[in-house]
């Protein structure tokens, strides 16, 4: 019998799960949006508005968002791990990526809540 140390960041199934499921609440988002747009055809900014201004529609838009940056945080992570090598550089487009996304995630909620 081998005795394996297993090493590493042990990232893997878990992240691949969550940016599965992230990918699966994107689309299905897409598709409520696509039906709502389809039944309503907002032509005009105050139509737009009204079409966000249901506390439904704000809170699924919400939702996405906060999917779309995650599963980002998640391709970028990755690949920071993957290709830049020194651990000082690697951190700080670490802490870089995840401000972004923070800010991200404020900025599209107080878009959302502004309406």
């Amino acid at each position: 019998m081998i005795n394996r140390i297993v090493v590493g960041a042990h990232y893997g199934l878990k992240d691949w799960i969550a940016q599965r499921a992230t990918a699966v609440i994107m689309a299905v988002y897409s598709v409520i949006m696509g039906a709502v747009l389809l039944i309503v055809q907002p032509n005009t900014f105050e139509a737009w508005r009204g079409v966000f201004a249901n506390g439904f529609i704000k809170f699924v838009t919400f939702i996405f968002f906060v999917s779309l940056f995650y599963h980002v945080w998640i391709g970028v992570r990755d690949i920071w791990m993957d290709y830049v090598k020194p651990t000082g550089l690697r951190l700080t487009l670490h802490v870089l990526t995840i401000a972004a996304l923070v800010g991200y995630t404020a900025w599209a909620a107080a878009i959302l809540w502004r309406l």
